[in-house]
């Protein structure tokens, strides 16, 4: 879902995308993606968090942030808190999806009828 979805159904800060299912980067979930044009400087970079990333953080869980221009490298020191930094769109994303019926196997089939 994208910033005019959400400020339709209410929400005023709002990242560019939501994801309505998380897929992982670099072996961390993301829910929500931020896309700034800039280059993540270090008082940037302190105003988004502040202003921005916290806020989508609370509401959406952990997201990533994509400096275009690239970034300070040790500015990407909140991942394990769950905001990634980026300076291009990853190429390693890992979907999750569920499994049919079919798709899965008959051990874990019949657990489900136990």
């Amino acid at each position: 879902m994208n910033e005019n979805h959400l400020r339709t159904m209410g929400y005023d800060k709002t990242p560019d995308i939501i994801l309505e299912v998380p897929v992982a980067v670099e072996g961390h979930i993301v829910h929500w993606i931020e896309s700034k044009a800039s280059f993540g400087d270090d008082q940037s970079h302190q105003t988004y968090l502040n202003e921005q990333f916290w806020s989508y953080w609370n509401r959406f869980g952990p997201g990533l942030v994509i400096y275009w221009y690239g970034f300070i490298g040790e500015l990407d020191c909140q991942r394990d808190r769950g905001i990634l930094l980026k300076d291009c769109f990853p190429t390693d994303i890992v979907t999750l999806c569920h499994a049919t019926q079919q798709d899965r196997s008959p051990e874990s089939q019949n657990k489900d009828k136990e």
